[in-house]
């Protein structure tokens, strides 16, 4: 299912390729987020024309709308979406932390109440498989408990023993034929706990991994140390998907760290936010001082929304609530995240990610 077919010389950096039912796709590899079965202001083609083989939905939104018969009626999740390439589904532990009220955990499974119209709804590891199934995705997640933070050390170690029994419990009711089941490592951000974690996790062999609850509002260092304390716990020949990472600077430095994967809502949450990613930094459109601005958002990029359009008139249409001007700012802030990772790919085969990272440095993205 996944290879490694290039390892940089000085760091633990390497590209490889993932093989799924709808295709291969080159590593390291960036997900956009299609939560709701659509990358939001895009199109499918144009999401595979900026270069991203794979997506991501959620399974907790689409298993409370439309619905399972809906997406099953419509062939699946592709079809439903009119996407051909790959699609991993997120199981939904993060949103019932994130969105779901009155949250109770039990060994059975988390019941909360629906953030669509309040109803009771009850979600165990084995429904969520079930779900995932269903949907017919290429990739699905272990149903977990995912932690805030901050969070003791006491409650991260008794949530350990809960989320490897939930592990076990989807690997053993996954019969989803052609679909891949990754494990996820939790731990909160106790390094000792990560590791436990993924001992139990791997235990349960599973042909890849997720770094789950990291990037939830920790300081950036301590994220990293914490990836790099876990994947010495994670083999080397799985791949390795750093849940929620999106920014230039976070996911460079985890590729040098051994990451493989990446998915975030951040380059579309922001432009739908009126910014733009440049270098580290973000230009805020909504800002009086682009009003008359008529450069590109950024003079070194070749997207189309650079190549045709002004600072001003992008502003114009946010401050005026017209759709295109969150089309291009997404269509911008995509094109910046697939150019990283295709520099990221070449300096990997080339064996200079260090000086790629030492150039990113220079220009503002990272340390």
């Amino acid at each position: 299912m996944f290879r490694v077919t290039q390892k940089d010389v000085n760091t633990r950096a390497r590209r490889g390729v993932l093989e799924t039912s709808h295709g291969e796709v080159e590593t390291p590899l960036f997900m956009p987020v299609a939560t709701q079965a659509t990358v939001k202001a895009m199109r499918p083609e144009q999401v595979r024309d900026l270069g991203f083989e794979m997506v991501l939905c959620n399974a907790y939104h689409l298993w409370l709308r439309p619905g399972l018969e809906v997406i099953e009626s419509a062939g699946g999740i592709h079809s439903f979406m009119g996407w051909d390439g790959p699609v991993l589904t997120d199981s939904g532990g993060f949103q019932v932390l994130s969105l779901g009220k009155d949250v109770k955990i039990s060994d059975e499974g988390a019941r909360f109440r629906s953030h669509l119209d309040g109803t009771s709804v009850f979600l165990s590891p084995e429904l969520s498989m079930q779900v995932q199934g269903r949907l017919g995705a290429d990739v699905a997640m272990t149903f977990d408990e995912c932690l805030p933070y901050p969070i003791d050390h006491q409650t991260a170690e008794g949530s350990l023993a809960l989320n490897r029994d939930w592990a076990k419990r989807c690997r053993d009711s996954h019969n989803a034929g052609g679909q891949a089941l990754f494990g996820i490592i939790q731990g909160g951000t106790f390094a000792d706990l990560r590791a436990l974690s993924a001992k139990l996790t791997v235990e349960l062999d599973f042909p890849g991994y997720g770094l789950g609850g990291l990037s939830v509002g920790e300081p950036r260092e301590l994220t990293l140390e914490l990836v790099e304390r876990t994947l010495e716990h994670v083999p080397e020949e799985a791949p390795r998907y750093l849940m929620g990472v999106g920014d230039p600077a976070g996911i460079a430095q985890a590729v040098a760290l051994g990451v493989d994967m990446f998915d975030s809502v951040l380059p579309t949450r922001i432009a739908r936010n009126g910014s733009a990613m440049v270098g580290a930094g973000r230009l805020n459109l909504k800002n009086a001082c682009y009003t008359g601005d008529d450069g590109p958002l950024d003079p070194d990029c070749e997207c189309y929304t650079c190549r045709g359009f002004s600072r001003s008139y992008i502003r114009h249409l946010v401050m005026a609530r017209e759709i295109l001007g969150l089309h291009l700012l997404t269509v911008h802030n995509l094109h910046q995240i697939s150019a990283l990772i295709s520099r990221i790919r070449s300096a990997i085969a080339e064996g200079r990610l260090k000086e790629l990272l030492v150039e990113l440095r220079d220009v503002g993205v990272g340390p």
